[in-house]
């Protein structure tokens, strides 16, 4: 039970959906689905989820920031092997490319990475920056459904309403609009993409994210739940 599984539940009431909630790490055997099932599921039980219900989950290639174009995300991004990674001796940011197995957070050095993971684990390693606020969009048919602030200084908005500007509102819809209209960047149907404010660089995209996994914070259930029925898709027979 979580604030958004239940905003999203009561989302789907108001729409007519018949809603589940699972208790378990997978559906029991003799669950019985539409024929066009919407999940929304955490990350790590998700591929049994998908599996159970014969769903196919979009997800963001490993190297989906490192190959955004320089322009989109104002910072060096690389991915790399994690034991490249133990090697660094300077701070940067690292992180899982889709999952949350240890905290992304800024380390110190390489060696203070969590020791109980593969050698071979892919991780990204961003330089250190200082984002002044970040948002998060629900994106269908690259067009952003709905977003809201969720980060404000490193500070989650959740306390604060997710209230932005006018002008923010404004910046953002620009900088997505030409984000999601560039060719060059692939996108699937159905998605997330974290964009925001570096300091003393500009907008830039923070990440994109599994839709059927990510936090909904300030932004608009109902639109979120359209853009969850295309996230995932029946497996071919």
């Amino acid at each position: 039970m979580t604030e958004d599984s239940i905003a999203l539940w009561g989302a789907a009431g108001r729409l007519g959906w018949n809603v589940e909630r699972m208790t378990r790490f997978r559906p029991p055997e003799d669950f019985k689905v539409d024929d066009e099932p919407v999940l929304y599921v955490e990350a790590l039980t998700a591929p049994l989820f998908a599996e159970a219900l014969g769903l196919s989950l979009s997800e963001p290639p490993v190297d989906w920031l490192p190959k955004l174009p320089l322009e989109y995300r104002l910072r060096d991004v690389r991915l790399m092997p994690l034991s490249e990674a133990r090697k660094l001796d300077r701070p940067r940011f690292i992180k899982p490319p889709n999952d949350k197995s240890f905290r992304a957070v800024v380390y110190a050095s390489g060696r203070e990475i969590p020791s109980e993971y593969l050698e071979e684990m892919p991780v990204l390693v961003s330089e250190v920056v200082e984002w002044e606020v970040e948002f998060r969009c629900f994106v269908l048919d690259r067009s952003v459904r709905t977003f809201s602030v969720y980060l404000r200084k490193g500070r989650v908005q959740q306390e604060a309403g997710f209230v932005h500007s006018e002008v923010e509102e404004s910046q953002l819809l620009e900088f997505m609009s030409k984000v999601l209209a560039d060719p060059r960047i692939d996108l699937p149907r159905a998605t997330v993409v974290d964009a925001g404010i570096i300091k003393d660089k500009g907008w830039a995209v923070v990440e994109q994210n599994a839709a059927w996994g990510s936090g909904i914070y300030g932004c608009d259930p109902e639109q979120v739940l359209e853009v969850l029925r295309y996230a995932a898709t029946r497996l071919e027979k």
